[in-house]
């Protein structure tokens, strides 16, 4: 090996993310790993003739990032031109989601299928004026009476559909929804066209299958995308036979069949670790149990040999255990504001029998060897969950499982103390809490809406915490997810939301870096910027350590490193 580096950081802050949070002011980069970081003299001496030296002029240097739950596929294929954006600021009002599909309409073949993602009733002005007010099929009727029309909310557990789409899928006051999920109907019984958790998988079944080509155009924007913020590793969250019915697929087996080409051929520009999904948002642990089995053991439905394990790696499965606050889903001990307090979303016939269905699944996805990260929201059901991770380590002890809730929105004391005890995480989401703070004060009240994604407790706590951005459900820039765990204040007002959650700019950086690599099983190799462990760094213009938390969202990625190369530069520019 040329005792010389291949890349040399000098005049910045290197940020290492180690066991100190030690800051340094220079690092070498060799063969693709860290090879030396110290001071300028101690690592200008490692500068060889084909050295590349990057003069940071104050930039900070930082591990690269880790988004920890981000569905790649979707987040490519919620974006325009595949889809239209009607998320927030695109779209204000449903008058305006209207006038975006008019728009389309105007270029789209009659009869073709037109798709939106992102839209959120906490930021539609009809919605804002009366609480009561949901978007309804009438509403891009008229300017798409002959284009079937969906539009997936930015949360992804719920769809809007017009009549013309009602009527392909086959959905009448007659139709049953599935279990978990709920047809909403108007006063006289007809489907209004919103589809909330499992019954979105009617409209998804309808839809034509994503192509080979689209899926692998929607990693590749993607990918770009997240080499522009500074993002090196990312958790796909979920794909496998239980997401073929997802957003047309893009959660199904064949996108994993399109990363293993993109790494073959090169352009896997992100480490990417997949969770399985057996089943879907709604089934019976018997379902799920044969699902599991079929996946065939650790590793599941990955091709032996075929990949390097450091860039796309099976990392376990996932389950759903309930839904999510805004559409009343997640499973509460205390009611909702109006009543009712949701449900897990296994099969079952009464709360009892769904706590026994997850227990169950959990316990037969533990004993057959896999990493569990569980979709849960509510403080009933992560309790739920739990207790249920616990009794599996109890009947099949293993060690250093890092089994893991997947949002942990509303984390109890119990729930933190049986997680801690064992050595299990949450990945919480805090673009998510920018994003619907005030929100959720109408269905839970401000106290508890200001309590959600407790990431103070949680760490004191001694719980592993990780951060990611679940997109497409918000933009993956872990900046605002930075500012936000720092300042807790929400997107539409700027109201700080529960200030005794707050944690310090060290703490955020390792929920997405040296945690986030903890629950990839790879904080050994990955996740701090210290020798021997892998160059996969992000620079970001200015001192992040002396900004103002407020100023950190608009602090630009000016490079991007994977494995030693450089995957986005915007200091050449």
């Amino acid at each position: 090996m040329d005792r010389y580096a291949d890349l040399v950081f000098v005049g910045g802050r290197v940020v290492t993310v180690d066991a100190e949070f030690s800051v340094a002011e220079a690092l070498a980069v060799s063969d693709g790993l860290i090879s030396a970081v110290g001071d300028r003299e101690e690592v200008a001496a490692l500068i060889g003739p084909r050295t590349r030296v990057v003069e940071l002029r104050g930039a900070t240097l930082l591990p690269g990032i880790n988004d920890s739950h981000l569905h790649g596929c979707a987040f490519g294929m919620a974006t325009p031109p595949v889809s239209l954006d009607v998320g927030h600021p695109a779209v204000s009002s449903i008058a305006d989601v209207a006038g975006a599909v008019r728009e389309a309409v105007g270029r789209t073949p009659v009869g073709q299928w037109i798709t939106g993602h992102g839209w959120d009733t906490g930021y539609l002005a009809e919605c804002l004026a009366d609480p009561a007010r949901l978007p309804s099929r009438r509403d891009v009727d008229a300017v798409s009476p002959d284009h079937p029309v969906v539009l997936y909310s930015f949360s992804g557990h719920a769809t809007w559909v017009n009549s013309r789409a009602l009527e392909l899928i086959g959905i009448d006051r007659h139709t049953v929804a599935p279990p978990g999920g709920a047809i909403v109907t108007d006063a006289a019984g007809e489907p209004t066209g919103l589809l909330h958790e499992g019954a979105q998988d009617l409209v998804q079944r309808a839809l034509p299958p994503l192509s080979r080509q689209e899926r692998t155009q929607a990693v590749r924007s993607a990918l770009a995308a997240l080499a522009r913020l500074g993002v090196t590793s990312y958790t796909e969250p979920g794909l496998g036979p239980g997401g073929e019915g997802i957003m047309r697929g893009a959660l199904g087996t064949q996108t994993l069949e399109v990363y293993r080409q993109l790494l073959a051929d090169g352009e896997l520009t992100a480490r990417v670790g997949v969770l399985l999904l057996p089943t879907g948002m709604a089934s019976t642990a018997e379902e799920f149990a044969r699902a599991v089995d079929g996946l065939g053991g650790p590793g599941g439905i990955a091709e032996p040999g075929s990949a390097d394990p450091r860039r796309l790696a099976i990392l376990g499965v996932k389950i759903f255990a309930d839904g999510i606050v805004p559409n009343k889903t997640a499973w509460m001990h205390e009611p909702y504001t109006g009543g009712g307090c949701g449900s897990l979303c296994v099969g079952g016939a009464d709360d009892a029998e769904r706590a026994a269905g997850i227990d169950a699944m959990i316990r037969h996805a533990h004993a057959a060897g896999h990493q569990i990260g569980v979709h849960v929201t509510g403080d009933r059901a992560i309790d739920t969950v739990a207790d249920a991770f616990a009794a599996a380590l109890a009947a099949h002890p293993r060690p250093d499982a890092r089994h893991y809730v997947i949002h942990g929105d509303f984390l109890t004391p119990h729930s933190m103390k049986v997680l801690a005890a064992h050595g299990l995480g949450v990945n919480m989401n805090p673009t998510i809490k920018w994003t619907v703070a005030d929100m959720e004060e109408e269905f839970v009240g401000a106290d508890r809406a200001a309590y959600a994604w407790p990431y103070r407790d949680a760490l004191d706590a001694g719980v592993r915490v990780a951060s990611g951005s679940d997109a497409p459900v918000t933009h993956p820039d872990w900046r605002q997810g930075v500012s936000t765990m720092m300042l807790r204040e929400s997107k539409a007002a700027g109201r700080v939301s529960g200030p005794g959650q707050r944690i310090t700019l060290a703490e955020a950086l390792r929920t997405y870096t040296i945690d986030a690599a903890w629950q990839d099983f790879a904080d050994g190799w990955k996740g701090s910027l210290e020798p021997g462990k892998v160059a996969d760094l992000c620079v970001l213009d200015g001192d992040l350590l002396t900004a103002d938390p407020h100023d950190i969202p608009g602090m630009p990625v000016v490079l991007t490193v994977l494995d030693g190369r450089i995957v986005h530069d915007a200091l050449s520019v």
